[in-house]
């Protein structure tokens, strides 16, 4: 995904803002409006006693790019109780976390990476959140997903939209210093692979798709020293802790100087720092 290395994740470091990285995902879900149902005889080994359906209408059958530590997975069990969800994600570290949120047989997690995912059968929804934008040229992959949809099927994701905000152009600016060039230039950079909310609409569209994309900017006020810091450790700042982690000392001096940066940049406030975070979202509808 990356071009230098692939990066780590720490799910406990994610979570630290669990409830500001889930409240996209949760406007996200807000914009999609009733599922097609799996195929019953597709999905009659996977009912489970007990649910609200009736027998032999088993719920939509929905794949989660992306998942990361599951926590957002388990709102779409939420929402829809009797569909069968497989969140996917390439991080070990990110599926160990997310075990945890299993509800066999409808819940499940298992290993794949996005950028080459094939559908192997028909679903619901596609559904991904702050994932897509590592993968270069994702947009290209909205044909094989969209042909997985059931009628009346939905591809639903989100994706930051702040590369040129402080704390990733000030990371960028960082990572090509004459300090840091050459072990650290382009790592993570994810710039040119989000598109702009009328790209997104005009690609969805050409598909044959209904589209509703649109672009939110959080007022995002966070807690604690040093909070943009403490947040992009959790996110833009992983491919450099990667790169540099067996270089201890070189990893600390990098981070100093980034947080210094971040200070200047994110001055903290009375009732805490502002960081503001533009987020694009795309909800695509496969015609009936």
């Amino acid at each position: 995904m990356t071009p230098v290395t692939e990066p780590t994740w720490d799910p406990r470091q994610y979570l630290r803002h669990a409830d500001h990285r889930t409240r996209p995902f949760r406007d996200l879900l807000a914009r999609i409006d009733d599922l097609p149902d799996a195929d019953a005889d597709a999905s009659a080994d996977t009912d489970a006693p007990g649910l609200p359906d009736a027998p032999g209408r088993p719920g939509p059958r929905i794949a989660d790019l992306g998942c990361g530590a599951g926590n957002v997975t388990v709102l779409l069990a939420d929402r829809w109780p009797t569909a069968r969800i497989t969140g996917y994600d390439t991080s070990p570290q990110m599926l160990a976390e997310a075990a945890a949120h299993a509800r066999p047989p409808l819940l499940d997690f298992a290993e794949a990476d996005a950028a080459t995912w094939t559908p192997p059968e028909t679903y619901g929804l596609i559904v991904s959140t702050s994932a897509l934008q590592w993968i270069p040229g994702h947009a290209d992959c909205f044909p094989r997903w969209l042909d997985a949809l059931a009628p009346g099927g939905a591809l639903a994701f989100q994706v930051p939209g702040n590369f040129t905000a402080p704390s990733h152009t000030l990371l960028a600016d960082l990572r090509a210093s004459d300090r840091w060039r050459a072990r650290l230039h382009g790592t993570g950079d994810r710039t040119a692979s989000v598109l702009e909310p009328t790209d997104y609409l005009t690609r969805l569209r050409d598909l044959g798709c209904t589209a509703d994309v649109w672009e939110t900017t959080y007022l995002q006020t966070l807690q604690g020293e040093d909070a943009v810091l403490d947040w992009v450790k959790g996110t833009a700042l992983r491919p450099v802790l990667t790169a540099l982690a067996d270089d201890p000392e070189a990893r600390d001096a990098f981070v100093a100087e980034y947080r210094d940066l971040l200070r200047e940049a994110y001055p903290p406030g009375p009732y805490g720092t502002v960081f503001p975070f533009r987020r694009i979202f795309a909800v695509a509808r496969k015609e009936k």
